[in-house]
């Protein structure tokens, strides 16, 4: 599913415009980015937290010529899900098999 997917259910359920979903999905998505990026964790329960994680400057390999290749430090973005939301796919995935 894409955004605009996303606006196009989220204003069906709602029965909202999709020109008032659109809004809102991207202020939630900007305040959530907002938030990451001064280091903040956004817990929205039932569903999962977002965050960031350190990442070490390393060494790699160029796959192409097998040289050695220095990687930089950088915060990365993470998203744990939440236990209600880890249970809801689990169950659909068994259900599935």
């Amino acid at each position: 599913m894409n955004k605009t997917e996303l606006v196009e259910k989220v204003s069906k359920a709602s029965k909202l415009t999709k020109k008032d979903v659109h809004s809102v999905v991207d202020g939630f998505l900007k305040a959530i980015e907002g938030s990451m990026k001064k280091g903040e964790k956004v817990t929205i329960v039932g569903f999962g937290t977002f965050g960031t994680v350190q990442r070490k400057a390393r060494t790699g390999r160029n796959p192409k010529t097998g040289k050695e290749i220095r990687i930089a430090a950088k915060t990365a973005p993470k998203f744990s899900p939440g236990k209600a939301l880890r249970e809801s796919v689990n169950s659909k995935v068994a259900k599935k098999k």
